[in-house]
């Protein structure tokens, strides 16, 4: 967590997620960029139009400069490593190219979640992020406060060695707690007789410490991790996404995407390759 990408429309879920990339960027020693991408209006081929653009753009660029030294001032006087960037185009591409370019290792975004036909059709930008990313992603909706229990949903048929090490890593910069949670489903349906061992290898395997193994029961996984994460009061949800695209995506969904945008508590995200 050495250099930390917040993108920020500066809006509550924005301000929250530059706020917890401060108090890990402290922790840490790490360098925080904060971004703005302003999108590009059309562009007409005329003097007069084409000017009240440049002007529109500039003005938009000033008030964002504003506000970055009004958050810095606020809350990061005390981060060396702290730079602002405004980008045009669309937040998406622009967080992408970004993560390349500056060789970031962790994207903290503010979401306000979607629902019904708004994210059916297109989702929200912190949706997208955690789909496409090839480093960790956070995703924050409020205010967050320490990390002490972390909920990771997994299978016993799931023991991918790098993910492992990035929650291994996440859970000791925290110091939380792991609960590793299989919810059990009647489309996929297991023995706890079969799972729990299954699941007390896997955690021998990779040296785990401070840990619970959970199995529950629900009608669906997202249903079932949103309830274990009430019961166990959890401060953060870590989990895998395939990065589905296209139709895939549309006929079977992501349930990590699907909770950054239906729970409360941040969600931590890495993508399988």
């Amino acid at each position: 967590m050495k250099k930390i990408l917040v993108p920020c429309d500066f809006s509550d879920p924005a301000v929250q997620a530059f706020k917890f990339a401060c108090n890990i960027a402290r922790k840490s020693g790490g360098e925080i960029l904060l971004l703005h991408v302003i999108e590009l209006p059309v562009l007409y081929d005329t003097g007069a139009v084409l000017t009240f653009e440049e002007a529109y753009l500039k003005d938009r660029k000033a008030d964002a400069d504003k506000n970055f030294a009004k958050m810095k001032e606020k809350w990061a006087m005390d981060i060396p490593g702290f730079q602002t960037i405004v980008e045009y185009g669309g937040a998406v591409p622009v967080i992408r190219k970004l993560i390349h370019e500056k060789k970031v290792d962790l994207v903290i975004i503010g979401t306000h979640g979607a629902s019904g036909l708004k994210e059916f059709a297109i989702g929200s930008n912190a949706e997208k992020i955690v789909r496409t990313s090839e480093v960790p992603v956070i995703a924050i909706k409020k205010e967050t406060p320490e990390i002490k229990n972390i909920i990771f949903p997994t299978s016993p048929d799931i023991a991918d060695e790098e993910l492992l090490k990035k929650v291994k890593e996440l859970q000791d910069f925290f110091g939380a707690r792991l609960h590793i949670l299989f919810v059990n489903t009647p489309a996929s349906f297991r023995r706890d007789s079969e799972t729990r061992p299954a699941l007390e290898a896997m955690a021998k395997k990779f040296d785990l410490k401070n840990f619970s193994i959970n199995i529950c029961n629900d009608i669906s996984e997202e249903e079932g991790i949103a309830a274990f994460s009430r019961e166990v009061s959890a401060d953060m949800v870590a989990m895998r996404t395939h990065g589905r695209r296209g139709l895939a995506h549309l006929a079977t969904g992501s349930i990590a995407e699907d909770l950054v945008n239906h729970i409360n508590c941040p969600i931590w995200t890495f993508k399988i390759k």
